[in-house]
């Protein structure tokens, strides 16, 4: 039986409700105003119509012409060089197909890319990953700004690729939305060992043979990586947020039910559009309550702290504010359920074996942490997401999850945790406003104080620590890496430097307007920092040998340093960002805003919809 509602969690719920008011009014307007023109299609002329069904095949043909049958969108980040969304290519046929038997279409709307963060690690590239969260966003509005159709599917997986989709569908929120995942790929090289190479590789004590073959053996076939990053991350949220069919994240690629999760979302799709009694437009489902259930749900599993950005991000698309703040007093009241890998030794096929995420979600609604009243794409309200997937046929049915937990090692009850908060906190004090993300974090290396040595690049770091000079005690103070100064790239190219130098005895931390991500793990890292050094933060004014206290535990990041206030500000390195299409996002770079804004690259969202909203007639 459902327990009553956490206070904490109404009330930050209700802070967020009241704080939103005037803008999600505005877009909850917008979205209205979309619906009331009128059944899609049906303002297009005939010319428009023509075009848009001219490459359809004969029946779905006069199904458009005539009008009769629902259109679903179909918007895809298929490409065949990333594992995770090479699986979705014969995704469009399946789902026109599993459409036709229900009396619908599907047209695939339009692709967006997909980018890893995984290849681009380290590399120029990486300077473009955040900002392709919202390309992804513009290419979704413009796949579904045709105007063709009643409900649409997003199809994707990874780290920025889902945030942008969803981004982009909520413009459209007067549409039913689902989200249909590929899965991740099976369990290969377990991710401590590969941890382990990466490590010796950066000691110099194995050659780059050893370091390609533990990376060949982790990565080995389609699918998601199986580690808790951003990717499987983005899985949790769209399930837990009722975007997905009820069990659809971690089912593999190559499962028989991977199928007809795929059917069931293209059917479902079609059966609650405005026309039919069940609609259900993604707009009404992402609501405050859907946001706050995201929060808890990351930090019940140890997810990643990209998502300390991008819900702050998908939140304004929706017409809702949130901030660290936000995030900081639900992290409070939420228990630690998960020990998936960076945060533990397994990897997501093993936590959902163990049980997954309908498990937690069940703890979590029982114990009055999750809004059960929600709207979702199955439109029974979140304790149908509360229960396990089995084939029936050629189609699933739903049972309740099990009671207990089978491996308490991996997933656990709200009864028994593995820590009493979520493990993402939110730092405050001279140098600005951080996150830091310590469920990985062992509770002796929480508070680090030490003197600062500052870095303006990653490669600055690598070198200095190739040759010994880092074997101390410090905190590395790396700077000009946020959304304004280069994109704000991740940068795990300092993880196993920075694990080598903890494992030796030293006392290091990092602080830096950088990302860190889903992958963040043993060494606390301050991140995001705000406001970043590009924009005139305090961090520009630290200099070498001053002392920073990072504590994990109070939530304080302080600098002991005479003159602090008074000193200039450094500049900005000298870097010339062309080359690997870098030049192209230079607008990106200067209109980035702050992280705890969700580093938004675009027109503020909630700007936006209420300039939209007064252009709606009353």
């Amino acid at each position: 039986m459902t327990q009553s509602i956490h206070a904490t969690l109404r009330a930050v719920t209700d802070r967020i409700r009241e704080r939103s008011a005037p803008t999600r009014a505005a877009y909850l307007a917008q979205i209205t105003g979309a619906r009331e023109t009128g059944r899609n299609r049906s303002t297009l002329s005939c010319g428009n119509l023509a075009h848009g069904f001219a490459a359809c095949g004969g029946e779905d043909k006069r199904a458009l012409k005539d009008g009769g049958w629902v259109n679903v969108g179909i918007v895809t980040a298929y490409n065949d060089m990333l594992s995770a969304h090479q699986p979705f290519e014969p995704y469009p046929g399946l789902i026109k197909k599993a459409l036709n038997q229900v009396g619908a279409v599907g047209q695939v709307a339009g692709g967006v890319p997909a980018m890893c963060d995984g290849v681009t690690q380290g590399q120029p590239g990486m300077e473009l990953s955040l900002f392709s969260r919202d390309v992804i966003a513009m290419s979704t509005a413009v796949a579904l700004s045709h105007n063709m159709f009643d409900a649409a599917l997003c199809l994707g997986v990874c780290d920025k690729i889902v945030p942008g989709l969803l981004i982009g569908a909520l413009r459209f929120g007067h549409l039913p939305v689902i989200f249909v995942p590929a899965g991740p790929m099976r369990s290969g090289l377990p991710n401590p060992e590969k941890a382990k190479v990466r490590q010796l590789y950066a000691e110099g004590k194995v050659g780059r043979e050893a370091l390609l073959e533990a990376e060949s053996k982790s990565y080995h076939s389609p699918g998601t990586c199986t580690f808790y990053g951003t990717a499987n991350s983005n899985q949790m949220l769209m399930e837990i947020m009722g975007l997905h069919i009820p069990g659809a994240a971690f089912v593999n690629p190559a499962d028989p039910m991977r199928e007809a999760f795929t059917r069931l979302a293209a059917q479902r799709a079609a059966a609650i559009t405005a026309d039919k009694a069940e609609y259900a437009p993604m707009g009404e489902i992402v609501d405050e309550r859907a946001i706050v259930n995201a929060i808890v749900g990351l930090h019940a599993t140890g997810g990643s702290t990209n998502h300390t950005i991008h819900l702050i991000a998908i939140a304004r698309a929706a017409g809702i504010l949130v901030d660290w703040s936000d995030f900081d007093a639900l992290a409070d009241i939420t228990p630690l359920l998960c020990r998936v890998y960076p945060n533990g030794p397994a990897d997501v096929n093993h936590f959902h074996a163990a049980g997954g995420l309908g498990y937690v979600i069940r703890e979590l609604l029982d114990a009055g942490l999750l809004h059960e009243d929600v709207k979702t794409v199955m439109g029974q309200g979140l304790r149908a997401y509360a229960t396990d997937a089995l084939p029936d046929g050629d189609g699933i049915m739903w049972q309740a999850s099990p009671a207990q937990s089978a491996d308490l090692e991996i997933v656990r009850p709200v009864a028994k945790p593995f820590s009493a908060d979520g493990g993402l906190k939110l730092l405050d004090g001279a140098l600005g406003r951080a996150v830091i993300k310590v469920s990985a974090v062992k509770d002796e290396h929480r508070i680090v104080e030490a003197p600062a040595i500052v870095f303006e690049s990653q490669d600055s770091f690598l070198d200095r620590f190739k040759v010994g000079e880092l074997d101390r005690d410090f905190i590395a103070v790396l700077r000009f890496q946020g959304p304004r100064a280069n994109g704000m790239p991740e940068l795990h190219k300092l993880t196993p430097a920075l694990g080598s130098l903890q494992d030796r005895g030293f006392k290091v931390a990092l602080v830096t307007d950088g990302r860190m991500s889903g992958a963040s793990g043993k060494v606390p890292a301050a991140i995001h920092l705000s406001p970043e050094a590009a924009l005139g933060g305090p961090v520009a004014k630290v200099r070498d040998g001053d002392l920073i206290r990072l504590d994990a535990v109070t939530g304080d990041l302080v600098v002991t340093a005479e003159g602090f206030d008074d000193r200039p500000l450094a500049t900005a390195p000298s870097v010339v960002q062309a080359g690997m299409g870098r030049e192209l996002f230079s607008g990106f770079r200067q209109l980035a805003g702050p992280a705890e804004e969700g580093a938004l690259a675009i027109p503020d969202l909630v700007t936006a919809s209420q300039a939209d909203a007064a252009l709606i007639p009353a």
